[in-house]
Parts: structure tokens; sequence; C-alpha cells
């Protein structure tokens, strides 16, 4: 088969569609399919990222109508970046959720089309050069994840999907006016032209488009006070689907946002405006976090918290900012799949998953536990884990532009952090095991997945010099707004 990046939107698709045809011929193929296509996703990925450079992406054109005039998907460092680590996580998510539950056999044919609809969604957001089309994938990824956050059907799952329904509806409301606005304005939806032709825009509608879109994919990136979704959301849906909205869902939103803000305007308080609500969504988000009883919730604030730090970084306009900015993003969708995945297991039995419930746990799954301090120890930043490396260069990049408020924040921001986490921690390890609270051991298949997590953690921790060198690129890419509109334009 072709190495082809439209291969990210077809191939999941028209297996997402054939799912209930290809269980007639077997019913475990429901299970197994999309875990061989994530495969060989993740396999392209690689072999694609071997090619790419900041100066040499790869724009497909569909139907043969080059930009502007047809839709084109452009697989750039950074947007290649965004890509492979969305395929490999969404083939070691596939991998632990291999009969996570037992469920019946309806219920899994309905689970895996609508995973490998939001992996479809996610992976178009990133590589369409089409805005019109970036909002049809953000749609995609949308209804798919409000059937997967009301998957278990009960009343709270289903008021989870419901908000987060409602909440959506709002953000897909902002983006189609603002898409609409914008094209009155340019005449076209290729965000190559659109950002070639912005300073032809009046200067009033043009804040008032990027005021729309700013809250429309602010939504999906968790941006305070627009998340009211994700709280519910992360702690309702299935333990694999919570990772998946942390790794990918979020990276989506943000990877959109960042679009807009570096890519089609060129307002130079742009910048500013993400940086404050970089540090409002922060603070606010760590600070709620503290205040958690219910695990799930706990890890949804704290990703909330961790999406604010990374629009304090791209918030700051600089390459040292965008950087840090790539490797906070590569190292919360790494960790806090990570932390998602073990809480699936520590909560798997208690209904109300509660953290007091979780004392004394480190005896009875001594693997999770473990996997999940080291996730800990790795979102707070402490060495040798790779959130370290993340967290240092974020404040190195506020350092050069003489941010010293923002450091400050930042460390107050990470003490709270370092306080919660470790609250788990210490309760796994030393408080008395609850008798009365059932455990459910991790399958095989499972514990691979998260040593997988684990391992990459550590590694990526003590030789960091093994991917720095792609964040360097996707940075380098995503500060060349001159070069992406060359690239992609016809000469």
């Amino acid at each position: 088969m072709v190495i082809n990046p439209i291969n990210y939107i077809a191939i999941p698709l028209l297996v997402a569609f054939l799912l209930p045809l290809l269980t007639k011929v077997h019913k475990e193929l429901v299970r197994i399919v999309p875990g061989l296509v994530l495969l060989f996703l993740s396999y392209m990925s690689i072999e694609l990222m071997r090619t790419v450079s900041p100066d040499s992406p790869i724009i497909v054109t569909i139907a043969g109508w080059e930009a502007p005039w047809g839709i084109n998907l452009v697989f750039s460092s950074f947007s290649g970046f965004l890509v492979t680590l969305i395929t490999i996580l969404g083939f070691i998510i596939w991998l632990y959720s291999y009969r996570f539950k037992k469920i019946e056999f309806d219920s899994a044919q309905k689970f895996y089309v609508l995973f490998l609809l939001l992996i479809t969604g996610t992976i178009g957001v990133i590589l369409t050069g089409d805005i019109f089309n970036l909002f049809v994938f953000l749609e995609i990824t949308a209804i798919s994840s409000f059937a997967l956050t009301a998957f278990y059907r009960g009343r709270d799952g289903a008021e989870a999907g419901f908000k987060f329904l409602l909440i959506g509806t709002f953000a897909s409301s902002f983006m189609l006016l603002a898409i609409v606005l914008l094209y009155t304005q340019v005449g076209t939806l290729n965000m190559a032209e659109i950002a070639s032709r912005m300073d032809t825009v009046d200067p009033q509608m043009k804040i008032i488009i990027f005021l729309l879109f700013f809250v429309g994919m602010g939504i999906e990136a968790e941006m305070f006070p627009l998340n009211g979704w994700a709280p519910d959301a992360y702690s309702q849906a299935p333990a694999p689907i919570a990772a998946v909205f942390a790794s990918m869902l979020a990276k989506a939103g943000i990877y959109a946002l960042l679009r807009v803000v570096y890519t089609l305007f060129d307002l130079g308080g742009a910048y500013d405006l993400l940086l404050i609500m970089g540090v409002i969504t922060m603070v606010v988000a760590e600070v709620t976090a503290l205040r958690q009883e219910n695990l799930r919730r706990m890890l949804a604030y704290s990703s909330i918290g961790q999406m604010g730090l990374i629009m304090i970084a791209f918030g700051m306009g600089s390459y040292e900012g965008s950087y840090a900015g790539m490797f906070l993003m590569f190292n919360h969708a790494v960790i806090k799949a990570l932390l998602f995945l073990t809480a699936g297991y520590l909560v798997y039995y208690t209904t109300k998953k509660k953290i007091s419930d979780l004392d004394g746990f480190a005896k009875k799954m001594p693997l999770v536990s473990l996997l999940f301090g080291l996730g800990a120890f790795a979102i707070v930043g402490l060495p040798p884990f790779s959130g370290f490396w993340s967290k240092l260069y974020v404040l190195l990049a506020a350092a050069d532009g003489h941010m010293e408020l923002i450091i400050a924040i930042i460390l107050a921001t990470s003490i709270i952090e370092i306080v919660y986490y470790f609250k788990v921690v210490s309760r796994l390890y030393f408080r008395k095991p609850h008798h009365d609270i059932q455990v459910r051991k991790p399958s095989i298949n499972a514990s691979i997945a998260m040593l997988t997590l684990g391992v990459l953690i550590v590694v990526v921790g003590v030789y960091p010099d093994i991917i720095i060198g792609y964040f360097q690129d996707a940075a380098t890419t995503l500060m060349n707004k001159a070069g992406y509109i060359q690239q992609v334009l016809p000469k």
C-alpha cells in the first residue's frame, strides 16, 4: 500500500463503516481490525517523519486540484509530529482497551466505530489545509466524543454527554459564523491563501472574526471558562476514552487554535490574549484539582491545568516558547494517557471513584500503583522523568522573555500540583488497605500498554536528545508563516 497522508483519513474512515460487515466474517474482527489499522498508521507516520523537514513538507492535493481551488493535506514537521504522536498513542490505547471490560458484542462494535471516527477527525483537523474542512473534522471528533462520553449509558454518563453536546454546539456555532464572515472578506477557504490576504481585511472585522474563532476553538482546547464539559466528560467516559480526550482531542483543539493565532491572523495582541487565558486556565484548574475527592475529576482538572501551561508557552510568541510548547504537548499526551489508563484499573470497582478508596492499593495492585506514581512524578516535573524537561524549557523561555511574574505563577501552581498528586501517591503506599473494596488486576495487554508509556516517560527523561530534534523542527515550522504560505500555494 502506498504511504500517502490521504490514508490517514481514508483507511480509518472506511474501516469504521465496514466494521459491521467485517464482523459477519468473524465477531472478533470488530476488536482486532482497529488495532491493525492503527498499527499501520503508526508505521506510516514514522516513515513519513523521516522524509519531512521544515523546508520540505508533504503536500497532497485532493482530486488533482491544487490550492487554493482544491482541498489539500499538509504533512509538515509540525502537523506530522502531532499525527505521529496520535497514531502511536491510538495504537497503545487500543491495546489497553482490548477487552477492557467484558461488554456485549453490539457495544464493542459501536465502541470501535466511534473510536476510529474520533481518531479520523482528530488527524483530519491537524492535516487539512482548508478552514471549512477543519470545521468538518472538528464536528466528526465532537459527535463521536459525545457518544463515547455517554457510552456506559448511566445517568451520570448521559448527563456528561449532554453537557458536552450543549457546549460543543456553541463551539460549532461560533466557528461556523467565523468561517462565513472570513469567507466574505477574503473569498477563499484555503488557510495559506487566507493568511496571504489577511492584510486586506478591515481591522475591526478582523478582530471580530478572530474572537469568534478564539472562543470556538478555546472550547475544544479546554480553555477557562469554556471548559465546563471537560471534568464530567473525563470522569464519566470509559478510561481509554478519557485517555484519548487528554492525548488527542485536546491536541486537536490547541492545534486549531495555534493555526488561527500563528498562521491565519496577524494580530499582535493575539499572543498576549493566549498567554493571559493560559495563566487563568492553569491557576483555576490547579486550585480546583486540589479540592477534588474523585480521582478521575482530579485528573481532569490537572489536564486542564496542563493545557493552560501549553497556552502560556505558545502565548509567549517566541521560538523558545513554541519549542517548550511542543515538548509540553508531547508530555501531556503521554503522561496523561498513562495516568488515565492506570486510574481506570484503580477505580475499576469503586462507583464513586474516590481518592480515599485507594488506601493501600500498592499492595493489591503493585504494577498499576507504581505506574500511576511514575506518571504523577513526571507530570509535576520531577527528574529524571520527561515532564521535568518540558517544564524547565517553559521556565527558560519565560526567563528569556523577562516574564518574572509568569515564572512565579508556574512555580506556585507546580507546588499545588505536587500537593494533590502526592496525596494520592501517599494513600496508595502509606495507608492501610480497605478490605471491603475489590480490585481488578490488569490484563496482559493492558499491562503492556501502560508499561510502554511508563518506559517512554523514563527514556525521554534520561535521554531527551532522542526526540528534541522533532520539537525543534515543529517549532520552526509553526513560526514560519511565510514559509507555510509559499509551500502550500502554487509557485
